[in-house]
Order: structure tokens, then C-alpha cells, then sequence
């Protein structure tokens, strides 16, 4: 199993995040695509192809090819718009009715259920640090049905799927 491959080769200073990754990936509070894809769409978000690669084998596993290709979409999207959204908030007032002009079809039509496509997003959005994205998939998920748990444990998967592959590039490196 591909988590347990990333798991055993956490130095003993990443020992809490092998501890973390074990206990996420038996999380109660997401159903299975929901785990899955955003375990999916944050290792992708991480840019580190070891997590990615580990992580993507294993999420075969669980994800159907419309889950697994919506999640690396999330990802995807939400490395465009989490680098405009924050340029537009950081340029201010001036900017804020720029048209975005940049496609996003994906959102609307991703092959999967609106409400784990949005958290996905939203798990990449904490990764990326764009608040406004954040905030604005916290909002739709919520109105979609998630609670505030289930969306909270997406945001423990991203900072741990982050935490791994920090660890991983620092031994990459050493």
C-alpha cells in the first residue's frame, strides 16, 4: 500500500505526521471518494511527485477514473484561480469587478458530486494559502450539506498531506 510506502519512509522527526497520515486515512467524518480525492488533490497540490505518485497509486484503489480525474482537476483549477483570486485581493478595490476572463468549466461539470468536488477545492485552496477560495468552497459545501467537521478534516488531510511532503523533500535533499 502506497500510504504505508510514504508512512515507512517518514524520518523519525516526521513522526507525528506518520502517525497523522495513519489515522486520517481511517477518517469517519469523509466517505470514501471524499477521503480519497482530496488526499488525491492535495498530494497533487504539493508538487512533490513522491507524495503524488504514492498517493495516486493507493486512490486508484478508491476513486472510479471520474473521481480520480475530478480530483487532479481540483487540483489543477485551484493552482489558476488561487494565484489570480489572491493577486486580485492583493491589488485591491481596483480590481475587485476585473472580469476573471480564465475558464473554469471544470467547476460547473466535474463528474462527480458538487459538494467533494468543492472540498477538494477548498483543501487545495488552504495549501495554495488563498483565503478567499477557502472561504468562498467553505460556503458552497456548507450549502451543499457538509458540516463543519466534515469540512475541517479536509483541511487536517491538506495540512498533512503538506506536512509528508516536506519531509519527504528534506530527505530528498539531504
Amino acid at each position: 500500500m502506497s500510504i504505508d510506502n510514504l508512512r515507512s519512509g517518514l524520518p523519525e522527526y516526521a513522526k507525528d505526521q506518520k502517525l497523522n497520515l495513519g489515522s486520517l486515512t481511517r477518517s469517519t467524518e469523509l466517505n470514501e471518494q471524499q477521503l480519497w480525492g482530496t488526499l488525491l488533490a492535495c498530494a497533487a497540490a504539493t508538487r512533490n511527485d513522491t507524495v503524488f505518485s504514492e498517493i495516486a497509486e493507493e486512490a486508484r484503489e478508491h476513486l472510479s477514473d471520474e473521481a480520480f480525474d475530478a480530483a487532479a482537476g481540483a487540483a489543477t483549477v485551484m493552482a489558476m484561480n488561487n494565484v489570480a483570486y489572491r493577486a486580485k485581493h492583493w491589488l485591491g478595490d481596483d480590481f475587485a469587478n476585473v472580469k476573471m476572463g480564465l475558464r473554469m468549466n471544470i467547476i460547473s461539470k466535474p463528474g462527480v458530486e458538487k459538494a467533494d468536488f468543492e472540498l477538494w477545492a477548498l483543501a487545495v485552496s488552504t495549501i495554495n494559502g488563498c483565503e478567499f477560495c477557502a472561504v468562498a468552497h467553505d460556503k458552497t459545501v456548507r450549502e451543499e450539506g457538509l458540516t463543519k467537521e466534515q469540512v475541517w478534516e479536509a483541511v487536517k488531510v491538506a495540512s498533512v498531506v503538506q506536512a509528508v511532503a516536506q519531509a519527504v523533500q528534506i530527505e530528498g535533499a539531504r
